[in-house]
């Protein structure tokens, strides 16, 4: 899969350009209460698909803008062309472009680009994960107390967040603390990377999390639903993501089923409310 790394590397490359070069520039629109779309997602999104329909046009793709190719074929890639949007609307410079190869409904290649610290985490199934060439691993924080976790809220929230509060005070007050920076694919780069310990969101799309899925595994950490099981299709990647070192996972999965959740992750309003 030479050639197909090569291709995901320049979508990542391609991609950052475009952002890069528009922060600051672009007005956004709303695709729901609080979820952003800019020119520049649909700019990203298209230069992505360019160089994939170029390359491979015989691929399918799964992208968040409203792009879809699905002829059965066992190639799929997975996209989100700017991994949180709302920062990047507001000139935050926290964000990235999430690119994943899928074979069969496994994920194969993973890469998330951090424009604005201008960091490519990568990894290929059984080879390990980089960052920016080097090779990185989990941490070995190996209690809950002392770990540092980071988290995302869903944009269907109203009615649930009272649960959601809940499930945040349970963990702040089990762990040393947490952080909230708005890219899925960057807070599981970053558990890759060390940098925490452990994440935890629901409601999320198989663009938001494929890539930093295999890159966190191919780290040393661990994935799973709330459940404690592994994701097996991916058009259900990410509804529920309990994501850690592997060392702290069984005290993560304690907290989150203290209380049962009134909704489930799947519950179609909630898949439709993909968080940027």
């Amino acid at each position: 899969m030479n050639k197909e790394f090569s291709v995901l590397q320049q979508c990542l490359q391609t991609a950052g350009a475009i952002a890069r070069r528009r922060l600051g520039k672009v007005s956004y629109g709303l695709k729901g209460r609080a979820n952003l779309i800019t020119q520049a997602d649909v700019a990203c999104q298209k230069a992505i698909l360019q160089l994939i329909k170029k390359n491979f046009p015989g691929h399918d793709f799964l992208a968040e803008e409203n792009g879809l190719k699905n002829t059965g074929s066992a190639w799929k890639w997975v996209i989100d062309p700017i991994d949180g949007t709302t920062n990047y609307a507001h000139t935050m410079p926290h964000f990235s472009i999430s690119v994943a190869l899928a074979y069969k409904n496994e994920i194969v290649l993973g890469g998330v680009y951090d424009v604005c610290m201008d960091e490519i985490f990568l990894a290929r199934k059984g080879k390990g994960a980089t960052l920016n060439g080097k090779k990185i691993h989990v941490s070995s924080v190996s209690k809950l107390e002392n770990a540092l976790l980071v988290t995302g809220f869903p944009y269907v929230r109203e009615q649930r967040m009272d649960e959601l509060l809940e499930r945040f005070k349970n963990f702040i007050l089990s762990c040393h603390d947490i952080r909230r920076l708005g890219s899925a694919a960057l807070d599981m780069c970053w558990v890759a990377a060390g940098r925490f310990d452990g994440y935890w969101e629901d409601c999320l799309n198989p663009w938001d999390i494929s890539a930093g899925k295999l890159i966190l595994e191919e780290a040393g950490g661990k994935v799973t639903d709330f459940c404690g099981k592994k994701w097996s299709r991916l058009e259900t990647f990410g509804a529920q993501t309990l994501a850690s070192n592997g060392k702290i996972h069984r005290e993560m999965f304690a907290i989150i089923n203290k209380r049962q959740l009134s909704h489930t992750a799947d519950a179609p309003a909630c898949r439709q409310a993909a968080r940027v």
